[in-house]
């Protein structure tokens, strides 16, 4: 993946993940694909307001959290960002959103529910912004879906979230 090639990671650690996605794309030709195990690459998006304030997060109906939106690449997704930006506009109702060209973060998980259970998510993590409309509709995915400050997320949200939520600001106090 072009994207991840030339990402240059933030920090040690992100740079550790990027080598060993890296790693398991060259050694799985079928690496992006959910069918590969025991890991396989997905794409998220952390959906901010324009002003750059708030998130819009899904209750996840299998996993039963707060996350950030985004799933399994598909066979149609010519880049992750674009995987990212479908994602986000599918479990959120949203039509006019932007993708950043590069990542965020990224965050390797076991998945422990639903069709995935016991394989990792190599998941890849975008910014997508959203136009001045932000009434999203609630997906088949979710339970519900909620706008909560970048820096006031709702109690039990994933340690990832919280820290793509810090990279999020972080990366909007620079533009």
């Amino acid at each position: 993946m072009v994207v991840l090639q030339g990402w240059r990671a933030p920090d040690a650690e992100q740079e550790e993940l990027r080598q060993h996605y890296l790693n398991h794309l060259a050694a799985h030709p079928d690496g992006m694909w959910r069918s590969c195990r025991p890991e396989h690459v997905t794409a998220s998006a952390l959906l901010v307001d324009g002003a750059g304030q708030n998130t819009l997060l899904t209750l996840h109906k299998t996993v039963g959290r707060w996350l950030q939106l985004g799933g399994h690449c598909e066979p149609a997704d010519a880049t992750l960002a674009g995987a990212a930006l479908r994602e986000a506009t599918e479990e959120s109702g949203l039509t006019d959103l932007t993708v950043s060209a590069e990542p965020l973060q990224l965050s390797r998980h076991l998945i422990e529910a639903g069709g995935c259970a016991g394989a990792y998510h190599l998941d890849v993590q975008f910014l997508v912004t959203a136009s001045t409309n932000t009434a999203y509709v609630v997906s088949e995915e979710s339970h519900d879906l909620a706008w909560f400050p970048l820096d006031a997320l709702p109690a039990g949200t994933d340690p990832s979230v919280q820290a793509l939520a810090v990279r999020a600001q972080e990366h909007l106090a620079t533009r």
